[in-house]
């Protein structure tokens, strides 16, 4: 079912569409960042829990933009080093937003933009949004076209189809910036979560700016091995200059099969029951467990604080414009681009 909210604001009509099944689940996405706002799906007891971190009013959203909460991130997800890169034979400087690398593309960022609702479509329970990002937006070449699909079914996968295209070569590597906690979002802690990531290798980090080396490293005998199931929090706090860097996990894993078939993770809220799977045809996750949460206000007057959501930002690897040996994120002029991940729940 399809439900529609107009929310007006001094500059513009932003939309809230509500997508929902036979099953009692349930999103809300708005054009507002192609954000998706709100994950309902009952618990093991039957008891609907919003499973993803978020804020009630769209003024929020616009004021508390190092969240990103439910978000999509463009140009470029994740760190971009000394904010610049070189393409084609020119060099681009985009913004510095943290320190003297770039953070999700900048300021202006996807996140705060309002999108075009190009389609609603109740026959297959799905939304498109449209962006037109223009030559020189954020510092990226080429006009770019990016469109975002959700689409919930009746076996309870949200699909996020990503479609791209742009009149110059151009990096891409957008993703979705959602928090879940399983257990409902303000349900504190996400530690005890099981998880199943089907990873064998990571890109570890150099410091605390997290910008990877540009080595690909072997997870086994790491913290990082979460090949068979553990909880999240079973190793999060050892002692290992990898997980001290970014004050827990906040690290790109490299999936060993990434396909639209087999999930890559699996993850288990303890106590609701709630199972979440996914799946992405992109080659890297940000593994993010929420270090830098520091008590924000969110839904329904919930706060959180640190570990309270865990991410599973699918993605082209970070810094990989700068990084020869990783998979190159540039889209190709005038050459369309597909980019699907799919969140599904069940009960454990």
């Amino acid at each position: 079912m399809l439900q529609t909210q107009q929310v007006n604001t001094p500059n513009d009509t932003i939309s809230k569409i509500t997508l929902s099944n036979g099953n009692e689940t349930s999103i809300v996405v708005s054009n507002l960042g192609a954000t998706l706002l709100n994950f309902k799906t009952p618990d093991k007891n039957g008891k609907l829990q919003d499973i993803v971190l978020g804020f009630d009013t769209v003024e929020e959203y616009f004021r508390n933009t190092d969240t990103y909460f439910g978000a999509t991130i463009g140009r470029i997800a994740n760190r971009t080093e000394t904010a610049s890169f070189s393409l084609d034979g020119e060099t681009f400087q985009i913004d510095k937003n943290e320190g003297e690398n770039n953070l999700h593309s900048g300021p202006n960022g996807y996140q705060i933009r309002i999108w075009e609702v190009e389609s609603l479509d109740e026959s297959s329970n799905q939304v498109t949004f449209k962006l037109d990002s223009s030559d020189g937006d954020q510092g990226y070449p080429g006009n770019l076209t990016l469109k975002i699909t959700y689409r919930l079914t009746d076996d309870n996968q949200v699909t996020i189809t990503y479609q791209a295209l742009s009149d110059k070569n151009t990096p891409l590597s957008p993703t979705n910036h959602s928090y879940f906690n399983l257990n409902g979002h303000a349900s504190g802690s996400i530690e005890n979560h099981l998880l199943q990531l089907n990873a064998s290798a990571f890109t570890p980090i150099k410091d605390s700016t997290s910008i990877p080396t540009g080595q690909i490293a072997d997870v086994e005998g790491t913290p990082f091995d979460f090949r068979k199931p553990k909880t999240i929090g079973q190793d999060i706090d050892q002692p290992f200059e990898q997980l001290q860097f970014a004050g827990g996990y906040d690290h790109n894993l490299v999936l060993d099969n990434p396909n639209l078939q087999t999930a890559f993770a699996t993850v288990i809220g303890d106590k609701s029951g709630i199972r979440l799977e996914a799946f992405t045809d992109l080659p890297g996750v940000q593994f993010y467990t929420g270090n830098f949460l520091n008590n924000h206000p969110g839904k329904a007057q919930a706060s959180y604080g640190k570990r309270h959501g865990f991410c599973l930002e699918t993605q082209f690897f970070p810094n990989a414009i700068n990084v020869p040996n990783f998979p190159s994120p540039v889209l190709k002029a005038n050459t369309p681009a597909t980019y699907q991940t799919i969140y599904k729940v069940s009960i454990h």
